[in-house]
């Protein structure tokens, strides 16, 4: 296929890039930014830069990777400055959108890589070792999508349309928070007088997720899920004197936890009694 890129961030240019290697010719996209501009020369060195029209009109295959609140008014005037044909496939890489995103394109796909991405040539090892892809489909179209995320070496993953959201959400609470999570907790250890908190964290938390994509709620240790009460009231007290920000996402995370371990059946109301009254007063406190 001929396709063509509007939007050469960090997704775009590496879908543009991988479906490159497949035998695809990306002709054109669009590249506004230095950044982008420098990340297309290198990814897609094949590609002519032109309007997001031009692009458009120089495709069989139209692929959109521009933020989500863009989408809508982006796919609605291409189509009325009539530079989606008739029979042209459109595609977006949306995770929380489906295909009503794209309004009046007769041929419209959602393919979302899970992944997350660095905008370089590291990325499609990435890809080639195998991710899925959150697709939404119409049924004309759903052949060409699994053909498609064959090509990029990945796997169908399909989505109801009224379920991206709660599909996006799971990932972003999965992949996003995660990224602040350990930023957090390195920015702690640095503050206790670690000096390589990476170091001390890498083999903990590759440990904590491999456990827990393999076991689930039994995967989860510490003082929650234990009950310690005093050993949490003591982290309370060490982060608020150092870092006050961190105490309410401490806060839901070790009450989500809690609630998590009672429902397993890993931890008694009873035991777990004292525990949830810390986190109780503790959030009165910041109310207060």
């Amino acid at each position: 296929m001929k396709v063509g890129i509007i939007g050469a961030g960090r997704v775009g240019a590496v879908l543009g890039a991988a479906l490159a290697r497949t035998g695809h010719s990306v002709v054109a996209a669009v590249a506004v930014s230095a950044a982008s501009k420098a990340r297309a020369a290198e990814l897609l060195p094949g590609a002519r830069l032109l309007p997001a029209d031009a692009v458009a009109a120089a495709a069989d295959f139209l692929l959109l990777a521009v933020p989500d609140d863009a989408l809508a008014d982006l796919a609605a005037g291409l189509v009325d400055l009539g530079a989606i044909r008739p029979g042209q496939i459109v595609a977006h890489t949306s995770g929380a959108h489906g295909l009503a995103v794209l309004g009046p394109v007769a041929l419209p796909l959602a393919l979302h890589p899970a992944m997350t991405f660095t905008g370089t040539a590291a990325d499609l090892d990435r890809l080639a070792a195998g991710i899925s892809f959150g697709v939404t489909a119409p049924d004309e179209l759903r052949a060409f999508a699994a053909s498609l995320v064959g090509d990029l070496g990945g796997i169908v993953e399909w989505v109801e349309e009224e379920k991206r959201p709660l599909y996006h959400a799971a990932l972003a609470h999965g992949a996003n928070h995660l990224a602040t999570l350990v930023a957090e907790a390195m920015d702690r250890l640095r503050d206790a007088g670690v000096h390589q908190p990476e170091r001390v964290l890498a083999p903990l938390l590759g440990a904590a997720l491999d456990n827990t994509l393999r076991m689930g709620d039994a995967a989860i240790t510490g003082p929650v899920s234990r009950g310690d009460a005093g050993t949490v009231h003591k982290h309370l007290r060490a982060l608020d004197a150092v870092a006050p920000g961190s105490v309410p996402p401490y806060l839901a995370l070790a009450r989500r936890t809690a609630d998590r371990v009672i429902a397993a059946g890993r931890l008694r109301p009873q035991d777990a009694s004292p525990l949830l009254d810390v986190l109780a007063d503790a959030e009165k406190e910041r109310i207060a």
